[in-house]
């Protein structure tokens, strides 16, 4: 269950949005009907109107206050569903984690997504003029969520990184959006041949691509991700769509110059030239008088070597597979980078604010 927290200064456009249905704009047609249904009132009741005189006139009570609204989403897992009761008792239980249990708020269950979700508009101000504290809000819906999955046998989350000891930090995550996102650029890059046709394959998905020194991709929730975040930095793409080109193209000799020497880099067996150079040039090694004619000898030996001989054939054979079928190194080069998940502790504390200096008057 993901908990959501936001604190406003307006009821009306908060109950406006959970009690009404969706309505476009432009032919004032209802997106989806009876999308809404109240489950639970405390310390009020009655129409959106009738609520929202009755929130402003508690809220007379602290006119200093400048944001009196609590606005709380409650999100299960796509699939899951609690009946009516347990739903009312996952309010109350928020209610009180929270503190506002004394103070009005409604409960309203929303069934126009994918996912079944409550959101709780509640009044920050009591009868006795009291206003609820909205200090560690995060870290308190937190912990509420975490207790909620445990009682009522939801799928568990992770909490946010900040409120989670280092171990936890550690352990991966996975985020269904950049998952959507890294699919659809290897399946787009699978099927163009040009850097035009992929920006506009992508904006075909709902994408809005923005490139410039690396390249990132807004989604249709307006969320910005950047391609090296998924393992497709601008670099990568390029090199993708480059191997794609004409034959004689010179960026895709030089992508596969680089990673046929990469590959016959990759599990050398170390011979005996390159030990001999290697121990010959040491700190404290006076012999290097003679270090050309040992090599020259070991040169002689490593040809006459048949293990030494037969993984060179074997590195000649990659480079012209590789050469002559570039698919495979499409392939190779299209398998998204591995991203760090971990974050370091030291990044997630919080800088010491400076402290102004104080300019004393010369007549102090």
């Amino acid at each position: 269950m993901i908990g959501k927290i936001t604190i406003g200064k307006s009821f009306a456009g908060c109950l406006d949005y959970c009690l009404n249905d969706k309505v476009q704009k432009q032919k004032a047609v209802p997106v989806m009907k009876d999308r809404a249904e109240v489950i639970m009132y405390n310390q009020c009741y009655g129409s959106v109107k009738e609520l929202l005189q009755q929130f402003n006139e508690v809220r007379a009570l602290n006119e200093q206050l400048k944001k009196p609204v609590l606005h709380i989403t409650l999100s299960l897992a796509p699939g899951e569903q609690l009946p009516k009761d347990k739903l009312m008792g996952l309010c109350q239980e928020c209610a009180k984690d929270m503190g506002f249990e004394n103070n009005q708020y409604v409960a309203i269950h929303h069934r126009d997504t994918s996912h079944s979700h409550v959101h709780i508009v509640a009044n920050r101000v009591g009868y006795d003029r009291r206003t609820v504290s909205d200090s560690k809000n995060y870290q308190k819906i937190a912990a509420y969520c975490r207790r909620m999955e445990q009682q009522f046998e939801l799928k568990e989350v992770l909490s946010p990184r900040l409120f989670l000891s280092k171990e936890e930090r550690l352990l991966p995550r996975q985020d269904i959006r950049k998952e959507q996102l890294k699919n659809d650029i290897q399946q787009t890059l699978k099927t163009v041949h040009t850097y035009p046709e992929f920006e506009q394959a992508m904006r075909s998905l709902g994408y809005q691509v923005i490139r410039a020194r690396g390249i990132c991709f807004i989604d249709d929730k307006k969320v910005k991700i950047k391609g090296s975040e998924v393992g497709f930095s601008l670099s990568k793409i390029e090199q993708v769509l480059a191997l794609k080109q004409t034959p004689g193209s010179i960026q895709k000799q030089k992508i596969i110059a680089t990673y046929t020497s990469k590959i016959t880099k990759e599990n050398r067996p170390e011979n005996t030239s390159s030990l001999l150079l290697r121990k010959s040039f040491q700190p404290g090694n006076q012999n290097h008088k003679n270090i050309n004619e040992s090599y020259q000898k070991s040169v002689q030996t490593n040809q006459q070597d048949p293990e030494s001989r037969a993984y060179q054939n074997q590195e000649m054979h990659s480079k012209k597979s590789l050469q002559k079928n570039a698919g495979n190194l499409i392939s190779t080069i299209m398998t998204p980078e591995k991203m760090e998940e971990n974050v370091s502790f030291q990044l997630l504390k919080k800088k010491p604010k400076r402290r102004k200096r104080q300019h004393l008057s010369p007549g102090m």
